[in-house]
């Protein structure tokens, strides 16, 4: 293999855009009124989402985060924010059958910074501490994912609703 040829096949990744789709920000606390010193416990859900553009080797990756956060000790619920991140990527030089992987972890990866800012300004600004997201596994968010359609095939399998995707 020529040293062309190695340098062709390298997965090679260029943001392009990146962009908020939508997010929402509910501050619940200053709603009712409530005030004083209180224990959040947070709880964060992801959600991503890949597609095709148009335009050859271009995807559209979005990353959704839900952030929800009650106080510890009554289970009062304190905000509410929701966010949709995408960003549209090039990519070139990965093979088809990793190219899914590939969308759904790399490039939320690359994602991951800026959203972890835009959250923390954004409770900050809603008035709260900053919440500085902790690292999010894509690895095993994509494994988890696959497990859970593995599964919902074999259930829609055994009660004889056989789908194909």
């Amino acid at each position: 293999m020529t040293e062309e040829t190695q340098t062709a096949t390298q997965p090679s990744m260029n943001i392009l855009a990146q962009f908020i789709r939508d997010m929402s920000f509910e501050n619940i606390l200053s709603q009712k009124g409530a005030s004083g010193d209180v224990q959040p416990d947070v709880q964060v859900k992801v959600n991503m989402d890949a597609k095709k553009r148009q335009a050859e080797n271009q995807y559209e990756v979005i990353v959704k985060l839900n952030v929800e956060s009650v106080s510890k000790t009554n289970q009062a619920p304190l905000f509410v924010l929701e966010l949709e991140y995408g960003g549209i990527f090039q990519v070139s030089g990965v093979q088809e059958d990793q190219l899914h992987p590939y969308l759904l972890i790399e490039c939320p990866r690359m994602l991951f910074p800026f959203m972890r800012r835009i959250v923390s300004d954004v409770t900050r600004d809603g008035g709260f501490p900053p919440l500085n997201l902790e690292y999010i596994d894509f690895v095993q968010l994509y494994k988890n994912e696959v497990l859970r359609r593995q599964a919902e095939a074999k259930e829609a399998e055994k009660s004889g609703n056989v789908t194909t995707h």
